[in-house]
């Protein structure tokens, strides 16, 4: 097989990372895609980075192995813990939702105030705000930990304070005043319905739309979109592959439950 023609690798904790398949999907609907959600090992904010490390190998190893052209790491957590320690390890390109975000975000030069809201490891990192800030040195950032935030969509709770879980996280950003708020990890998109409640729709930056366009456009650019005119996707998941199926309608309708796989 071409390189051109092999697959695409996608990976998050869950569903969240339908997010960001959802968009690249509709935009290179001729590419193959594998979807990997470690179901295992959620959630993924709550680790430590040495352990992201090892989980992200381990997938990394199973995308290798299913020969993929390339890995999108549709997670903001293992983007800002794992990327840096094995990017130069695999044969296939690899590409990290918070870099290529970061890059694209700081692009508009109207923007001085940004604010981030993630998982505790990814702003236990403060890798937002280090590659918002080598793009523009002059964007001041804000970070907010949501650690109720991946668990609420994931388990579908409906039995939660709102305004302790939602409004609570939110006041400490506006405060801010941001221009912008990034919503730090693919799950939080889902959310958006009630946190909009609390500050206009439009003040959030929902990052998949952006990632997407980017990957697209570099594949392009690089000769690495398929000569092929099949495309489709294959899910994995490293446990329960049938919650995984039911979860996933909050993102994506998907066709066939995915195949367990034990990493």
């Amino acid at each position: 097989m071409e390189d051109f023609d092999k697959a695409i690798g996608v990976m998050d904790s869950g569903v969240g990372g339908l997010t960001v398949l959802k968009e690249l999907y509709g935009l290179c609907p001729d590419e193959n895609f594998l979807y990997f959600g470690d179901t295992k090992n959620l959630p993924y904010g709550e680790k430590t980075k040495e352990e992201l490390i090892e989980i992200v190998k381990e997938i990394f190893d199973f995308f290798e192995h299913k020969n993929v052209k390339a890995v999108v790491l549709a997670c903001n957590t293992t983007s800002a813990t794992a990327y840096d320690e094995l990017k130069d390890k695999y044969s296939f390109k690899i590409y990290p939702l918070i870099q290529i975000v970061s890059k694209c975000v700081a692009k508009n030069s109207t923007l001085s105030r940004i604010g981030v809201m993630a998982t505790q490891a990814t702003i236990n990192s403060h890798k937002y705000k280090t590659e918002l800030q080598k793009n523009n040195p002059n964007i001041l950032v804000y970070e907010q930990a949501c650690p109720l935030w991946v668990p609420i969509v994931e388990k579908q709770l409906t039995d939660y304070d709102e305004k302790t879980a939602i409004k609570g996280y939110l006041d400490k950003v506006l405060e801010f005043n941001p221009q912008k708020i990034i919503l730090g990890c693919t799950h939080y998109p889902y959310l958006l319905d009630k946190i909009s409640k609390y500050a206009p729709k439009d003040l959030f930056i929902n990052p998949a739309k952006l990632f997407a366009q980017y990957i697209k456009e570099d594949m392009n650019k690089n000769n690495m979109q398929t000569h092929k005119k099949c495309g489709g996707i294959t899910y994995f998941a490293s446990s329960e592959p049938e919650n995984f199926k039911k979860n996933a309608k909050m993102f994506m309708e998907i066709d066939s439950q995915p195949t367990l796989v034990h990493i």
